[in-house]
């Protein structure tokens, strides 16, 4: 199987487009199936034995929560 290219993506999204996003990774995630999304092109399926974390940074005057998802491929 060829390896993925590593990649580290920011992406913003319109706010009913996230809600929708994290309506459907909440449904995925209290159900125990697997969630599938399409990030700039490149559709990636997340397991349900994936783990979620929340990370808060605080930098200057910036505030940042970031909702994480974290999986290892098969």
């Amino acid at each position: 199987m060829a390896s993925k290219q590593q990649r580290d993506l920011e992406k913003g999204y319109p706010k009913a487009e996230f809600v929708a996003k994290l309506r459907r990774l909440a449904d995925a995630i209290e159900n125990g199936r697997r969630f599938e999304i399409q990030i700039a092109g490149e559709r990636l399926h997340v397991p349900a034995r994936a783990r979620f974390t929340i990370e808060h940074e605080r930098t200057g005057g910036v505030e940042e929560i970031e909702f994480q998802v974290k999986w290892e491929r098969e």
